[in-house]
């Protein structure tokens, strides 16, 4: 099979080292503004041949897009505009909403498959990408009714031979489900980082003092605004919603402290330790 990657980063150059490991693909085209993210592709293995979107499309059989998602709903009906009957669309942005609205009434609708592995971390570029990166994980796909038949057993296999397990649900219920589980723990981050690097400022101590505990919760923090800021944009709503709860809770927590209740304190905590049940 031959595909192309359009955006050749840590996501779309674990896919290509994955699918050549299991020898899914045989020539893999990859498409990026950045030079230095082809070049290093190309010296990985990841891709065969830097090339323009235009000959990727003619010639690819299975598209992946893996660029920021207000790129890809940008890019998505273009994309479409040149689909043929044999070739299959995915994409694997973290919001779902935006980008299958923008092709919804698009008369090649059916090539496209709304598709997201879910994994990640906080670093970027294909010199990150590994192929074991999938395990395990799960992937989603969304609004499959809207996908042709032989796009979505395109879109299994290659989600089997990445060693995820599928689940599908609407574009709708994964944009809210992905604000619980992904999107407010980066704006958790962020905000945690930027609380400590104010502290900072007044005690130089506070990193050197800095445990595992702090630096695994403050490692998405590391991650690119240029990725998580059209995430943000296009999920807003959802955002908003967790993240009311989330100061509702911060502010539970603000209460226990300021008025010595330490019978509440140990019933939050104790509360939020039901989680061991739900993430073994």
């Amino acid at each position: 099979m031959k595909i192309a990657i359009i955006g050749v980063g840590l996501i779309g150059g674990s896919i290509a080292l994955k699918l050549r490991q299991e020898n899914i693909v045989h020539h893999v085209f990859g498409v990026d503004q950045n030079q230095n993210h082809l070049q290093t592709a190309i010296d990985r293995g990841i891709i065969d041949e830097a090339t323009t979107l235009d000959n990727a499309l003619a010639q690819a059989e299975l598209i992946f897009l893996a660029i920021p998602v207000d790129a890809a709903r940008k890019l998505l009906p273009q994309v479409l505009d040149h689909a043929t009957k044999q070739q299959t669309v995915m994409d694997v942005g973290s919001t779902k909403c935006g980008i299958t609205a923008a092709v919804k009434n698009h008369p090649n609708r059916q090539r496209y498959v709304a598709f997201h592995p879910m994994w990640g971390t906080e670093n970027s570029g294909p010199g990150a990408a590994t192929a074991e990166s999938f395990s395990g994980r799960a992937a989603v796909i969304c609004n499959a009714e809207e996908s042709a038949k032989d796009a979505l057993e395109t879109a299994s296999h290659i989600a089997e031979n990445l060693g995820m397990h599928l689940i599908y649900m609407s574009a709708e219920d994964h944009d809210l489900h992905t604000a619980y589980i992904s999107h407010i723990s980066h704006i958790t981050s962020y905000a945690l980082a930027n609380t400590v690097l104010e502290k900072e400022r007044e005690e130089d101590t506070i990193f050197q003092l800095a445990s595992t505990g702090f630096s695994s919760t403050v490692r998405l923090a590391k991650s690119h605004p240029e990725m998580w800021v059209p995430i943000f944009r296009q999920n807003k709503e959802n955002v908003l919603d967790v993240l009311n709860e989330h100061i509702t809770q911060l502010r539970k927590f603000k209460s226990a402290l300021e008025k010595e209740n330490y019978d509440y304190l140990e019933e939050l905590i104790r509360n939020a330790n039901k989680i061991r049940g739900i993430l073994k």
